[in-house]
This record gives structure tokens, C-alpha cells and sequence, in this order.
């Protein structure tokens, strides 16, 4: 250090070796003044930013809870959390419809083959067709259902997922909201004062039901179980019967505006409609399922 009284540089020591002077005290007032002059200045904040990932994370599993648990008792009280639901369950009412929507192409996806080998069966009962094949036919039949059902045919025509279910999926989410539209405006004629939220949260809740009957279809698929189709016609027809229960749910007695009978039927018009939309859009994709199948070797050599 440097001495303070004659500038000479000190390797250590006490005392300057030029002059004599008290290195000690100069140290002491030189640590002092240094560590007074750290303290005055702002030190810098460690900013701990919140993990956005943690944070998602987090907001997932809550979303998430509040479904499984609206779901249940959507479930169990159908009609009494469907009238309770208001603007706050809109979220939970568009996840059920976006789950209602997906459910379908995914398990046409899955159980196609299921559905193609019903349809074949149902065709050898007709009775014109019954008496003119032997057991033999039959037989075979079920040999070569047996077969399809171990193939992975969907990799060798190519069926791809994401084309299918995306496709048709927003298809019919949109089917679903010209529905919804059209029961809210039959329900302003019928002079049901309640915004558009409200109305969509109740329709959603009373889509519950529909809803897991697609679910358990969907299940059912995945495990190759013939049955999935009942469950997954018992989901669409179930919506005629959420547009009634949803308009009679404002609907109150002695109202003025469209009976909800007439109101009801006006949207069984729209549903018509629109599943005959949906219907053709799957008929088409059927058609090159079957195209396909007919232009592959591999299929061809697999039989």
C-alpha cells in the first residue's frame, strides 16, 4: 500500500519504511471509506422471475380441476348444475363441446374397421343376401374380419391422423356452434333475456351427458369393442334433447314470445341441417378410405 504521508509503496508492515508512518491506521480509514462508499451505492436487485413453464403448469392443473369437477357433478345433477351454471363456467362449457367435437373423428379414426366389418355383417343378414351364401361364406367372413382387426391398415393407405381428426373435428365444432346460435336466437324469440355466455355455459353443461357417452365410445374404440358404435349414436342423438332441455331451463311459464315447442322445432330443422353437412363431409372421407384401400398392393397381397 502507499503511504499516505510521503507516497511511498509499502509491500506490508505497520510502519512506512521511508518515513515512518502508521500504515495501519491509513488501511483501516482507506477500508473504511471504500466499504462506505459500496454501501451508498444501489445495489442490484437479483430479479427472480417467476418460470413461465411452472407457472402454465400450475394454471393447467387448476383449469383442469375445475373441469373434472364440474364434469362430475355435471354427471350427477345434470339439471341443477346446468341451471347454476353461469358466465364463470364458460371456459368449462367450451372445453365440452371442443371435447364433444374432437371425440367423434377420433373414434371413427380408431374404430373404422370395426364399423366397416358391422356393416358387411348386417349386409349378410339381409335375407336376399342370407339365402344365397353358405356357412362356409360366413366363415370366412369372420376369419378375414379377424385378420383386419390384427392390421394396422391405417399405415398402409396411408390414413393420417392429423388430416382426419383436425379436419373433420372443426367441422363439426362449427356445426356445433351454428347449433348453439341457432338455440340462443329461438330462445330470444321466446323473450329469454340472458347473454350469449350464460346461455352457451348452460348449453355446454347440459352437453355433459352426450359427452360421456362419446368418452366411453371413445374407450371402447381404443379397445377394439364393437359396442363403441351404440354409444357413439346414443352422443349424437343426445343433442336433440339438449336443445329442448336448455330453452325449457330459461323458459318460464306465462312468458310472452315463440312457445318453446315451435322453438325447439326450429332448431331441430338447423341440427338436421347441419348433421347432413357433417354426414356428407364423412362420406367423403369414407369414399377415399375405400379408394385407397381398393389402389393398395399392400392391402391387395395382404388377402
Amino acid at each position: 500500500m502507499n503511504c499516505s504521508n510521503c507516497g511511498h509503496f509499502n509491500d506490508g508492515g505497520k510502519f512506512c519504511v521511508k518515513c515512518g508512518h502508521k500504515l495501519k491506521e491509513e488501511a483501516a480509514v482507506s477500508q473504511t471509506a471504500a466499504a462506505s462508499e459500496y454501501q451508498s451505492q444501489p445495489q442490484p436487485q437479483t430479479a427472480y422471475a417467476p418460470h413461465q413453464s411452472n407457472q402454465r403448469v400450475r394454471q393447467a392443473k387448476k383449469v383442469s380441476k375445475s373441469f373434472f369437477s364440474y364434469f362430475t357433478e355435471g354427471i350427477k345433477n345434470p339439471t341443477a348444475t346446468a341451471q347454476a351454471a353461469g358466465e364463470s363456467q364458460f371456459v368449462n362449457a367450451l372445453i365440452t363441446v371442443i371435447l364433444y367435437a374432437l371425440s367423434i373423428p377420433i373414434m371413427l379414426y380408431v374404430g373404422w374397421k370395426l364399423l366397416l366389418i358391422q356393416f358387411v355383417r348386417s349386409m349378410f343378414k339381409l335375407p336376399i343376401i342370407s339365402e344365397e351364401l353358405a356357412p362356409s361364406d360366413m366363415e370366412d367372413f369372420n376369419t378375414g374380419a379377424d385378420l383386419i382387426k390384427a392390421t394396422d391398415i391405417n399405415s398402409i393407405i396411408h390414413f393420417n391422423f392429423t388430416d382426419f381428426v383436425f379436419k373433420q373435428g372443426i367441422v363439426i365444432f362449427i356445426g356445433m356452434a351454428v347449433i348453439i346460435g341457432a338455440t340462443y336466437i329461438a330462445a330470444k324469440f321466446g323473450k329469454v333475456d340472458v347473454s350469449f355466455k350464460e346461455f352457451f355455459s348452460r348449453f355446454g353443461t347440459f352437453l355433459i351427458i352426450p359427452t360421456a357417452l362419446l368418452l366411453i365410445g371413445l374407450v371402447l374404440a381404443f379397445l377394439h369393442i364393437e359396442y363403441f358404435s351404440y354409444f357413439m349414436n346414443f352422443g349424437l342423438l343426445s343433442i336433440f334433447l339438449v336443445v329442448p332441455f336448455t330453452i325449457a331451463s330459461f323458459k318460464q311459464s306465462g312468458t310472452n314470445g315463440l312457445d318453446h315447442i315451435y322453438s325447439t322445432l326450429i332448431v331441430y330443422v338447423v341440427i338436421t341441417i347441419v348433421l347432413t353437412f357433417i354426414a356428407n363431409g364423412l362420406g367423403e372421407e369414407a369414399k377415399t378410405i375405400i379408394t385407397r384401400m381398393g389402389n393398395s398392393t399392400e392391402l391387395n397381397d395382404l388377402f
